[in-house]
């Protein structure tokens, strides 16, 4: 027998009590009827709920750098290793470690950090498959919304090291550098993990997308690439240059 588990924000369902689909995707169901006119108002205290949850528990967490990367990432594998060096490596310089609280790389990075003595940060989301937090996260906060995690990566990150991924990592990395490009956001470092992995998307969003001018030349500056994981914690801790003048210094507040 198949177990059933998920994780609904502080909410946990077993078994019959779980529900054939995600809150997301009930936000954003189309319906045939007007029903949802008088259901949907009310979600919005229940999205209020998780950034004051969110915002309540992150508020003293100090400074903090996000790590992106595949749940997919097996352990003893040369990227998970890499990935409990990086969780490590924030703390012995002072910061917190935050993952999206799964397995794979998001583990060792939370390993590394709380082995170091560090906090630990797992912001966790609900999915219409198994899923929990990891044994390795000290501080955790589980989300129903994606979009409300986002906000709390993003606003607790002093910069992100952004590990081989799948499509969530890509969505997590181009909504970063998004806000930077925007200036939506205080510039912060960007770090690509293992270059023979991200080097093809480089080559492309220097060639297809640069040379159609879609974005301008200096905006793959944004990123920075390493293939070492003391680097990598080097490069994302590193002190933020001045701003030029003339540039938005607006923050996420």
């Amino acid at each position: 027998m198949t177990k059933k588990i998920r994780t609904q924000g502080p909410v946990i369902r077993r078994q019959g009590q779980v529900q054939p689909t995600t809150t997301d995707q009930r936000l954003l169901e189309s319906r045939g009827d007007t029903a949802w006119v008088h259901a949907d108002p009310w979600r919005v205290m229940r999205i209020q709920s998780e950034f004051v949850e969110g915002f309540g528990t992150l508020a003293e967490l100090g400074p903090a750098v996000g790590v992106f990367g595949s749940a997919r990432t097996k352990r003893r594998t040369a990227l998970y290793e890499a990935g409990v060096a990086i969780g490590r490596g924030l703390v012995e310089a002072g910061y917190a470690a935050i993952t999206g609280g799964g397995p794979g790389i998001m583990e060792a990075v939370n390993k590394g950090a709380m082995e170091a003595g560090g906090t630990s940060v797992g912001l966790g989301i609900e999915l219409p498959f198994e899923q929990a937090l990891n044994r390795y996260v000290t501080l955790g906060i589980n989300f129903r919304y994606f979009f409300a995690r986002k906000v709390m990566f993003l606003k607790y990150s002093r910069g992100f090291v952004v590990m081989p991924g799948g499509f969530g990592t890509f969505d997590e990395l181009f909504e970063a550098l998004t806000l930077v490009q925007t200036h939506k956001v205080t510039s912060f470092p960007v770090v690509l993990y293992d270059s023979a992995f991200w080097n093809p998307l480089l080559e492309w969003a220097a060639g297809s997308v640069e040379k159609g001018g879609f974005i301008s030349p200096n905006d793959l500056d944004l990123v920075q690439l390493t293939d070492d994981p003391d680097d990598a914690v080097a490069r994302v801790t590193a002190p933020a240059p001045a701003p030029a003048p003339g540039t938005s210094t607006a923050t996420m507040s």
